[in-house]
């Protein structure tokens, strides 16, 4: 892979991390690298991830802590974005 790719890759992943979770920083967009990974993982072969997930119980349970913030932080930020109910 050549050094333009990268670069622009890492663009991609870091608005997409801002999208997702409001936060563009390098740690977030590191995080959102692993979720989507995982969560790609998960959905297309699901007894891979189980395997793995029943091996590694540690690796698991950081993974289930890393969904949870992504959930988070993502509600979060569509409650700011949308308009109160009050304001109607």
């Amino acid at each position: 892979m050549n050094a333009a790719f990268k670069e622009s890759f890492a663009a991609l992943v870091e608005k997409y991390a801002e999208l997702l979770t409001g936060d563009a920083s390098p740690e977030m967009s590191e995080k959102i690298k692993y979720w989507a990974i995982y969560n790609h993982i998960h959905k297309t072969m699901p007894a891979l991830s189980s395997h793995w997930g029943a091996a590694h119980p540690e690796a698991k349970a950081e993974v289930r802590k890393l969904f949870e913030e992504v959930r988070d932080l993502n509600r979060k930020l569509r409650e700011q974005r949308e308009p109160s109910q009050s304001d109607s």
